[in-house]
């Protein structure tokens, strides 16, 4: 069985062995998955551009003719060169087509293949994991570990230092999905370029607010009791592109933050002395909501909240197709139940 962890993945994406030609990358992480296949491709060709050195197919295409695959892996280019296949793979079985190249001697071809979340018997990752010319990648969202590697070499790159306080915050605004942190941490460095240093008013300023401008609403709207502001502003988010799994962060340092407040309230602090106390970076526009939630929600309901985004998080990253319905499900339902009092 051939499925790469830990350090072996990045061994592997670094020096791809060349008599395992086909890569098949998969998991919850939709950015992650789609770094490294293009990471993959560029290293395989010489011009990613050129239509005669890689080959982009659908996977639910490949589906009604997988011998397609095979044919397309096995031919020779007319002008020399190395070529790559890049597949996305859908919903339809198309794995006849890669378990019949695993047996043959593909040369100059790398076939990459990304898909989603796959189970064990998913017949596309038990062929790959099987095949003695192809492996099969797992990618999971970035652990605490991956996220300071990824942080650290933004910063060597820009060259920068970051201070203390500022990272801590970053990692907690980072981690949903490989490519949205990356392009945070990109935009945190132009932001800071030239300082010397990335300060916390620095993160604040260009990832805190910028990376939940279309968030805030959402969660704002599920605390206070209010399910059709909740419903407008997700599609809104989706449609924006946005990831679910920043949706379910944010909600969850929201969650955590409100219960912090409510222990002020509980021990007789009114509600607005306590969101400023509880949320002391707190725009003006967002009072109004917080000390409505505040109203809503006791500290014990705020407890079983926490849990309940928990296991609706972990299961946004476990399933990416389902994501976006998870997500708005967890929030609605808080929006909806918001101002019960039992």
């Amino acid at each position: 069985m051939v499925a790469l962890r830990g350090k072996d993945i990045d061994l592997f994406l670094n020096r791809p062995d060349s008599t395992r030609p086909i890569i098949l990358l998969y998991g919850p992480d939709a950015g992650l998955v789609r770094e490294r296949a293009e990471a993959l491709v560029k290293s395989a060709v010489d011009d990613v551009n050129d239509p005669f050195s890689l080959v982009r197919m659908d996977g639910d295409d490949l589906a009604a003719e997988p011998s397609r695959l095979v044919e397309e892996a096995m031919t020779i280019p007319m002008f020399g060169g190395r070529r790559a296949i890049r597949v996305r793979a859908g919903s339809k079985n198309f794995s006849s087509g890669v378990d019949t190249l695993s047996e043959m001697a593909v040369r100059d071809c790398r076939i990459v293949i990304e898909a989603g979340e796959l189970r064990p018997e998913s017949p596309l990752r038990k062929v790959c994991e099987k095949a003695k010319t192809a492996v099969a990648i797992a990618c999971y969202p970035d652990t605490e570990r991956d996220l300071t590697k990824l942080i650290n070499d933004e910063l060597q790159l820009a060259n920068l230092r970051m201070a203390n306080d500022a990272r801590a915050t970053l990692m907690s605004l980072l981690g949903g999905d490989r490519q949205a942190s990356r392009n945070e941490l990109r935009k945190l460095m132009l932001y800071a370029h030239g300082t010397g240093e990335v300060t916390l008013d620095d993160v604040m300023a260009c990832v805190a607010d910028a990376s939940e401008l279309k968030i805030d609403p959402i969660v704002d709207g599920a605390f206070a009791g209010n399910p059709t502001l909740v419903e407008t502003e997700f599609n809104k988010a989706m449609i924006a592109g946005t990831y679910p799994g920043m949706i379910m962060m944010a909600a969850q340092r929201q969650a955590a933050a409100l219960h912090k407040a409510s222990l002020l309230v509980e021990a007789g602090t009114s509600p607005s002395a306590a969101a400023e106390s509880g949320f002391p970076r707190l725009h003006f526009s967002r009072k109004g909501a917080v000390e409505a939630a505040l109203r809503n929600f006791t500290t014990r309901r705020l407890a079983a909240i926490i849990d309940q985004l928990a296991v609706a998080a972990l299961d946004v990253r476990k399933q990416n197709t389902l994501g976006a319905v998870i997500a708005q499900r967890a929030l609605m339902s808080i929006a909806v139940n918001a101002r019960r009092r039992s």
